[in-house]
């Protein structure tokens, strides 16, 4: 343990701006985005481009190309889906436009929702048959007016050719007054072709999880409070920058060898999941929650969640920390993977590839500094980092935590108090160091709260306030004497696998979350991809 502390605190002598972690490297970073535009571009045109406005939030990563999604948070965004030759590290590619500019529908009126165009993409995902999953949420300026341009949809592209050949749209009945698509993962695990798989997606602003089965090409909708922003957590810290953003669920990761879906939205402290049977099990019956389990808290919010392929460990990234983390729910042992204050500001997706197993590429942006307007563009504001699973270095090694506090206590961790309390974790000691201090606040330790260590107590969470406690009680207050209802998802058990089969859909008029819909699949040819482009 004394050389683990050693070589620990060696560690924290380093330099703020050097990064703690020697595996983790920059794969490609850009000032501002910029673009192959073609000759008649109107690149002057602010509604057209905007750089300024520009940040990547998805990322794809095949054996010679790595694919980004830009979507349009703001004007001025010209291609939401790009990619930039994998053989080459270095600053500021140019991207491609993906599959094409004939895609891009900014800055133009003369399309339809019909045609094979591309609003607004926050993620891709890749799926075994070499082909990129692109969901739209069809919303322009989200941050800004929230246009609804388009329906949203999913496109789906053959890499072999770089040709469209399924689309997937959204029967109206799954979507709410101001859906917002931004996260998808790729069931395959009973998969007999390409198309007979399973894709979870999370609407954002009205929170839930639509899911898709395409070989039946049926869709319905979940949802749980679990999914929906915790006011407590609005505001977000990264460094010496503050911003309100009530994002409801939209980290996503699915572990294949457990069947589980992890999931997270942005203002929150939480993890939680939900086995795929559930949610393969079709639409729920008037009154019946979804089962969703607490998997943990974080030290602060966080988007980005993959699931390590060695041992499915849950890999997150708390905002507040600057650093990427594991936490294996098997053994309860976490690991600081990497921590860096400058490239790991605001990491938005974080993905495995099949092109190197043991292998995660991240998005690094600085999206705070994108939405409180105070960019700089000396500065490098976008990046896409790798770093190998797991590091030879010390803080890759899996250091193992004493047991959670018998109650459900952040104050015990020091994260509303000024003054940090010593500790002999090699883990804590790390995160308590002052290159974690802000102006604002010190935030330590650093750790990963499993919900299946933590012990309530008999006490009913009505107790204080009907006994005259004020409302509504302080956070720290609560987090002291009352368990939030999100607290009580504590279960390890996985639900069997639904037996029934779902005949065809018979269509409904009513928006009901209990009853399944369909939609033709539009199947595209080959003919008509050519008259298309």
């Amino acid at each position: 343990m004394l050389r683990i502390l050693a070589a620990v605190l060696c560690a924290l002598l380093w330099p703020a701006s050097r990064a703690l972690t020697p595996g983790l490297q920059v794969a490609k970073q850009w000032k501002l985005l910029r673009y192959n535009f073609q000759p008649q571009a109107p690149v002057n045109d602010a509604n057209f481009y905007s750089p300024q406005n520009v940040l990547i939030t998805g990322v794809a990563v095949t054996d010679n190309r790595i694919f980004v999604a830009t979507p349009k948070l703001f004007t001025g965004v010209p291609s939401t889906v790009s990619w930039v030759s994998k053989a080459e590290f270095g600053d500021s590619p140019t991207l491609q436009a993906f599959p094409d500019w004939s895609f891009s529908n900014t800055a133009r009126s003369d399309f339809n929702c019909s045609d094979l165009i591309l609003t607004s993409v926050y993620r891709l995902r890749l799926d075994s048959c070499n082909r990129l999953w692109l969901l739209d949420a069809g919303v322009s300026r989200s941050l800004e007016d929230y246009e609804i341009t388009c329906p949203p949809k999913i496109l789906v592209v053959d890499l072999a050719t770089d040709r469209v050949v399924r689309r997937i749209d959204f029967p109206p009945e799954v979507l709410r007054g101001e859906s917002l698509f931004t996260n998808m993962v790729i069931d395959e695990t009973t998969a007999k072709t390409c198309d007979d798989v399973f894709v979870y997606i999370t609407d954002t602003v009205e929170p839930g999880i639509v899911v898709y089965d395409s070989g039946k090409d049926v869709t319905w909708r979940v949802s749980h409070p679990a999914m929906y922003p915790d006011p407590d957590f609005a505001q977000s810290e990264i460094l010496n920058d503050r911003f309100v953003l009530m994002d409801g669920v939209v980290g996503l990761t699915f572990d294949e060898r457990k069947g589980v879906v992890y999931f997270q939205p942005l203002a929150t402290d939480r993890v939680f999941s939900v086995h795929k049977n559930v949610l393969r099990a079709g639409p729920l019956p008037d009154g019946k929650m979804l089962d969703v389990k607490l998997v943990g808290k974080k030290s602060s919010q966080g988007i980005g969640l993959s699931v390590s392929p060695f041992d499915s460990s849950l890999i997150f990234s708390p905002l507040s920390e600057t650093a990427i983390a594991s936490w294996n729910p098997s053994t309860n042992q976490q690991s600081v993977l990497a921590y860096d204050r400058d490239q790991l500001q605001f990491v938005a997706d974080i993905t495995t590839t099949r092109s190197e197993p043991g292998v995660i590429y991240a998005i690094s942006s600085k999206f705070h500094r994108f939405f409180l307007k105070n960019l700089d563009s000396n500065e490098f504001n976008n990046r896409i980092v790798r770093l190998e699973l797991p590091s030879g270095s010390l803080l890759g090694h899996h250091l193992a935590l004493p047991p959670a506090p018998a109650h459900n206590s952040l104050l015990n961790y020091g994260l509303y108090n000024t003054h940090s309390q010593a500790s002999t974790n090699a883990l804590q000691t790390y995160f308590s160091s002052p290159a974690l201090t802000t102006p604002f606040t010190t935030k330590t330790p650093f750790r990963f709260e499993s919900a299946g260590v933590v012990q309530y107590g008999v006490r009913n969470p009505f107790t204080a306030l009907n006994q005259g406690e004020a409302f509504p009680p302080s956070k720290a207050t609560r987090d002291n004497y009352q368990r939030s209802y999100l607290d009580t998802l504590v279960g390890t058990s996985a639900p069997a696998a639904p037996t029934r089969l779902v005949s065809a859909p018979t269509p409904y008029t009513t928006r009901h979350s209990g009853y399944y819909y369909q939609r033709g699949k539009r199947e595209l040819q080959a003919e008509s991809d050519e008259e298309e482009h």
